[in-house]
């Protein structure tokens, strides 16, 4: 993954603030700044590109690439250092995601670029959607999110009825990301192309 800051020059230079963010993220090689405002990290897990790819959008200011494929091994210590197609691939994708045409600032190239596209259609609308839930629904999709899948159990803690919950979660469409999450990161797995560790 790549990621560039958006308007560095009005809102002053936020990497510190987005790795941060991103500290926790079960990374093979942990975002690091690269140049400027830019930031980049490896990743094996395609669920995990996904989650991390829709946080950063949920916090704005960020164009977001995604380059899925084959990377040179071994793999050295800091994504700087590293090569491969994956790292040519999240160029081009965070070069696209900074077109002004873009209402969702991210992108995704694939070695399976087919695949790849598909990906990026998914995460889009994913993207687009959240940016429109409201704060109440962000509160009991971010409640469910942290492992709590008892809707009772998620009222009690707002202080709300069990029934309140579930409007506010479909009204969310937090059932529906769920399952484009899945056929995101699924969709991101064929866009690496044929990877031998998994008998593809």
């Amino acid at each position: 993954m790549t990621i560039d800051q958006r308007g560095s020059r009005v809102h002053g230079d936020r990497v510190a603030e987005l790795l941060a963010l991103l500290a926790d993220e079960p990374a093979v090689r942990a975002f690091e700044r690269t140049v400027g405002d830019e930031v980049q990290a490896v990743y094996d897990d395609e669920h995990a590109v996904v989650a991390a790819a829709l946080r950063v959008m949920r916090t704005g200011g960020w164009s977001v690439g995604i380059g899925a494929g084959p990377v040179d091994e071994p793999l050295p210590p800091s994504p700087r250092e590293a090569a491969g197609p994956a790292f040519v691939l999240a160029r081009a994708a965070v070069e696209a995601a900074k077109s002004r045409s873009r209402t969702v600032p991210l992108a995704v190239r694939g070695f399976d670029d087919g695949a790849g596209r598909d990906a990026e259609a998914v995460l889009v609308l994913v993207a687009a959607v959240a940016a429109r839930r409201s704060e109440a629904g962000w509160v009991v999709a971010d409640a469910m999110a942290a492992g709590e899948v008892r809707q009772e159990v998620v009222a009690s803690s707002l202080g709300v009825s069990q029934q309140a919950v579930s409007q506010r979660l479909r009204t969310a469409l937090w059932a529906e990301e769920q399952g484009a999450r899945r056929a995101a990161a699924r969709l991101l797995a064929l866009a690496e192309g044929v990877r031998e560790d998994r008998g593809a």
